[in-house]
């Protein structure tokens, strides 16, 4: 293994899904100014949208889009290009 590739600030972070308020906790290099108490301990806190928690994919419950309400959108913002 080449030495010197591998990043040095490897630790425990908490993820934090902010749809749904759920905390996992998981091995990260990534960078925060926040951190969370998680059962006493305190973490470094990196913010989600989303996550396997509440993503429709992984839940198996979808979300239902108004369509219909973004076509007629679309439609009333193009119609002036309309000939």
């Amino acid at each position: 293994m080449k030495a010197g590739i591998h990043p040095e600030n490897y630790r425990v972070v908490a993820f934090k899904d902010m749809s749904n308020e759920e905390v996992f906790l998981t091995k990260s290099t990534a960078d925060t100014n926040e951190t969370i108490d998680v059962d006493g301990t305190e973490y470094p806190l990196v913010k989600l949208e989303i996550s396997r928690t509440s993503h429709p994919f992984y839940t198996g419950k979808s979300k239902l889009v108004d369509t219909a309400g973004r076509i007629d959108k679309f439609k009333n913002k193009y119609a002036k290009f309309k000939k």
